[in-house]
């Protein structure tokens, strides 16, 4: 959504790399390009110039001026002022003191209130709540249906008394406000402790709609008022939103569509114009594709500092903790790392969801954004299926596998034989590393985790200790000429002497090929 935004953002703080000190032209010239790159990306004008303002200000001031780097200070300023105009800070649901709590969606058509409804009782069922959903939405043709399918997806309860129009000629009979209420009230008797009400919307801000929502909000007095928002309608939302808050006085925002490729300007000028915050945001077409708003997560999405945290919480949430705890005593066991293992791990990460939202989120990811929309999510569904064209003996000794058997592994999973060759040379990688971590050697290349490259220098691996005999009066003797070893070596270092025992009487620093006249200072010869 936010690519292009993100791109602009990105080149221009790259001009302000390297300088050690910031004149005003130069907060100047990155103040006009961060207004040229939020007016590409649909943000509203006011909104433009109070955030730009905000910026500038701060730019000029003692923060920047006294800062290590003054270029860094103006990237943090940034990332705070995006912060304050996405809402400032996480804003969850308000639960009711008694249930049920009642949600109400309010929105255009077209938005996609019937499909979050579900979307959003999927998660509140995932936080251990019980919701229901009521199907208001009686103008719209196959409304009720949808909401129906979309409830049973999400494997939650609807609440449908009514069916609604079935097609554009049909007139709707029904009373959408004695629906709500009657809703309520079931939830109530069935102990649903959540209450989402889906409501009608229209093309357009009319009078007639957004008097049935004033209408259902009085009856119900919902605890949360959300208002849907398609990410993807630029300047009109603001509009939009105004009107809606006029109308039904709403208390949060849900962004959809936010996985789209539009500019994505509504989602930074709707939370600042009516003061509202963002609090859900709809990434996908699952029903899984829903999360949390954190305004500050989003703020570093846009300047392209990852959302480490959110990639944390997504695996945490489908990561399997006997699996872990298998691979983890399989290390502490030194244990082979098998093909079996590596299907496992691929299956793991596979459950987290969209390998390409996911690479998304480390930092940096803008830099590579052309590579991972190559990338093909099917990749994995290939490597699943040539793990499983092989015998239980080849998973488990790779090295058996000749080309005869490449050939027939390829047919079995309708890939080639190149494929299957690359797979094992990537296992064969992982397996490598896989056996020097458990060996405690750490990670290559990683810093101060040992390794070849590991920090500024190797560490070395620590010396093996000879095996000693299994006789008892040889591994006796054994112990004996080491200690006798130990004891004859180098004597101890004379009192006095800084450089060991070569800087004794007998030592002559000319010896050491020093530069002329370092052996005076060394105390040695004339």
């Amino acid at each position: 959504m936010f690519n292009s935004l993100s791109d602009r953002l990105t080149a221009t703080f790259k001009n302000l790399r390297g300088k050690g000190r910031l004149t005003e032209a130069d907060v100047d010239a990155t103040v006009r390009e961060i207004r040229r790159a939020l007016l590409d990306a649909d943000v509203a004008v006011s909104v433009v110039r109070e955030f730009t303002g905000r910026v500038r200000e701060r730019a000029l001031g003692a923060e920047v001026s006294g800062a290590l780097n003054p270029s860094q200070q103006i990237v943090k300023i940034v990332n705070e002022e995006l912060v304050e105009i996405l809402g400032g800070e996480t804003r969850r649901i308000r639960l009711a003191k008694t249930a049920p709590t009642i949600i109400m969606l309010a929105g255009l058509q077209g938005a996609g209130k019937t499909t979050l409804a579900g979307k959003l009782a999927k998660w509140l069922k995932a936080q251990g709540h019980s919701p229901m959903l009521v199907a208001c939405d009686l103008q719209r043709p196959n409304a009720v249906t949808q909401l129906q399918i979309v409830g049973q997806r999400a494997g939650v309860t609807v609440f449908a008394p009514h069916p609604g129009a079935t097609s554009e000629l049909d007139v709707a009979t029904g009373d959408p406000v004695a629906v709500a209420r009657a809703g309520v009230e079931e939830a109530r008797q069935k102990l649903h402790d959540v209450v989402i009400v889906d409501t009608a919307g229209r093309l357009g801000v009319d009078t007639e709609m957004m008097e049935q929502a004033r209408q259902i909000r009085q009856a119900i007095v919902p605890n949360e008022v959300l208002f849907v928002i398609d990410s993807m309608i630029g300047q009109d939302a603001v509009n939009t939103a105004v009107a809606f808050d006029e109308g039904v006085n709403f208390t949060g925002i849900v962004l959809s569509k936010l996985d789209g490729d539009a500019r994505g300007g509504a989602a930074l000028s709707v939370a600042s114009v009516t003061g509202k915050p963002v609090m859900f945001a709809s990434t996908g077409e699952g029903v899984d594709d829903f999360e949390l708003f954190h305004p500050d997560r989003m703020a570093s999405r846009i300047l392209d500092m990852g959302d480490v945290l959110t990639l944390i919480e997504q695996a945490e949430k489908s990561w399997d903790k006997d699996e872990a705890a298998r691979m983890a005593q399989k290390f502490a066991d030194q244990e082979d790392f098998t093909l079996d293992d590596f299907l496992a791990q691929m299956q793991q990460i596979r459950n987290m969801g969209s390998m390409k939202k996911m690479l998304m989120m480390m930092p940096g990811a803008a830099s590579m954004r052309q590579q991972l929309e190559q990338f093909d999510e099917r990749e994995i569904d290939r490597v699943e299926a040539i793990v499983r064209s092989m015998t239980r003996h080849e998973r488990v000794a790779p090295k058996i596998i000749n080309g005869s058997r490449r050939a027939r592994i390829a047919r079995g999973s309708g890939v080639h034989v190149s494929e299957v060759n690359g797979l094992l040379e990537r296992f064969a990688q992982a397996q490598k590393m896989m056996k020097k971590m458990a060996q405690g050697g750490g990670m290559p290349g990683m810093p101060g985790m040992g390794g070849p490259g590991g920090g500024r220098k190797a560490v070395k691996s620590a010396p093996k200790k000879k095996a000693r005999s299994g006789n008892p009066a040889r591994a006796a003797q054994e112990i004996r000429d080491a200690e006798a070893k130990r004891t004859s070596g180098p004597k101890s270092v004379p009192t006095g002497a800084s450089f060991g025992q070569q800087g004794g009487a007998d030592f002559d620093p000319s010896q050491l090929n020093l530069p002329k006249g370092f052996d005076k200072f060394l105390g040695g010869s004339k």
